[in-house]
């Protein structure tokens, strides 16, 4: 029985993703479950698969390099009568591409943040290695086990929260891996026990087991199905007519506002968005044309639904966006761009000090450019999370998040209030 438990284990726990009608024991205990009552910090990381191209996000319209470099590709300069397919001018310097204009209320609030010529200090062009290294939040180091948004999580207060990590997808990515339990899930309405007989297995792990990790692990899951079964007893309605777009992403943060809003005692969460790896057609014969174009429509208005729907809970939240690496500074001969190294990163959120682009521009000469192709690094992106794990969530311990990180609060750019 020990192994079909573990198999159970395997295929279900804490990653269980299922549909169906729940038994009378998980039902009773859903309706019994409470949230905690207590409005915690949350920090929302978010993942540009694929290498966004930060120059054409963040338009350095006042560099007169960037046209230069870009002849076919750049986004054009914002003008007097604001037309559409320019940049929307942000501080006279930088502008946001035309189709994340949902951003820019945000901006003027001052709770949107960008900080440019920021990533990982790793040369690497690989996808791979560097979404790994990002991840962990250990550049140049392949043997890290565990992600650092798991390493992010402050100790436990009492008992903690069976949904206090989550993840919007089938599996646990690379940042949530650790010793901190995780929940990942497509949906709230899918995560749940198969059938009568696994769940079953669940109640007798959950009453207890001679195996303490099996034990533990049958106990979590059980509270999370619980929790989350108690969750969705109501559809959730997002607030201020706030309009998530269809796909995968606006589903996700529409579903991390929901459990925010539960107070069940969510700290951490995390969601994706893949499709950055623009070679070819990034732009059309119009900014707001292309590739690039079609995946800011999705990003920008999925970050401005979250933020219209969570309201004042916007207090207790920050939004951290980041991608592997940049684009070329140079287009390529296919109207794109190919894999470069320093990007831009979004920081959201009622604490964030925003309404500003911070990070120092190298510039885009051919003498400033990285490799002579590439704009340069100047913010570590650990400096930029760090400052949130450390001022928002409260680990004051930064190098246990990011162990071979040298820097400090004396690195960080002064995005969030004290």
């Amino acid at each position: 029985m020990a192994l079909s438990r573990r198999i159970f284990l395997r295929g279900s726990a804490i990653s269980m993703i299922g549909s169906g009608t729940a038994p009378l024991w998980l039902e009773r205990a859903a309706c019994a479950a409470e949230s905690t009552g207590k409005r915690k910090k949350v920090l929302v990381a978010i993942f540009q698969r694929g290498a966004a191209d930060g120059l054409n996000i963040v338009v350095p319209h006042g560099d007169p390099n960037y046209y230069a470099l870009r002849p076919a590709i750049a986004v054009p300069r914002p003008n007097a009568a604001k037309q559409a397919d320019t940049a929307i001018d942000l501080d006279g310097f930088f502008g946001l591409h035309p189709s994340l204009s949902p951003l820019k209320p945000i901006w003027d609030r001052n709770q949107l943040a960008i900080v440019h010529a920021a990533g990982s200090p790793d040369p690497t062009r690989s996808h791979f290695d560097a979404q790994d290294y990002m991840e962990s939040g250990t550049p140049g180091l392949k043997a890290t086990s565990d992600g650092w948004l798991n390493r992010a999580l402050p100790p436990a207060v009492g008992k903690p929260s069976p949904i206090r990590a989550v993840s919007l997808g089938p599996a646990t990515p690379r940042t949530l891996r650790g010793g901190n339990s995780v929940v990942a899930m497509d949906s709230i309405s899918t995560f749940g026990v198969r059938d009568e007989a696994a769940a079953l297995v669940l109640k007798s792990m959950y009453g207890g087991s001679k195996d303490q990790l099996l034990g533990n692990t049958g106990r979590e899951t059980f509270e999370a199905v619980a929790m989350l079964k108690g969750i969705q007893q109501t559809p959730y309605q997002p607030a201020a007519g706030a309009n998530y777009p269809g796909g995968r992403f606006g589903e996700s943060l529409k579903q991390i506002a929901q459990l925010i809003k539960a107070d069940a005692g969510l700290e951490v969460a995390f969601a994706d968005l893949g499709g950055w790896d623009h070679h070819v057609n990034e732009i059309g014969q119009k900014a707001s044309v292309g590739q690039l174009a079609n995946r800011l429509d999705e990003f920008g208005a999925s970050l401005g639904a979250f933020y219209q729907d969570m309201g004042d809970r916007m207090e207790d939240v920050v939004v951290v966006t980041m991608s592997e690496f940049g684009r070329t500074a140079r287009e390529n001969g296919n109207r794109g761009t190919d894999h470069g190294h320093a990007n831009a990163m979004f920081v959201m959120g009622g604490p964030v000090k925003g309404g500003k682009v911070y990070g120092d521009w190298p510039g885009l000469a051919p003498e400033q450019l990285y490799e002579k192709r590439d704009l340069a690094l100047t913010t570590d992106f650990r400096a930029v999370l760090g400052e949130a794990v450390h001022s928002h969530l409260g680990k004051k311990t930064i190098q246990s998040v990011f162990p071979n990180y040298k820097g400090g609060p004396e690195k960080f750019r002064g995005l969030l209030r004290a």
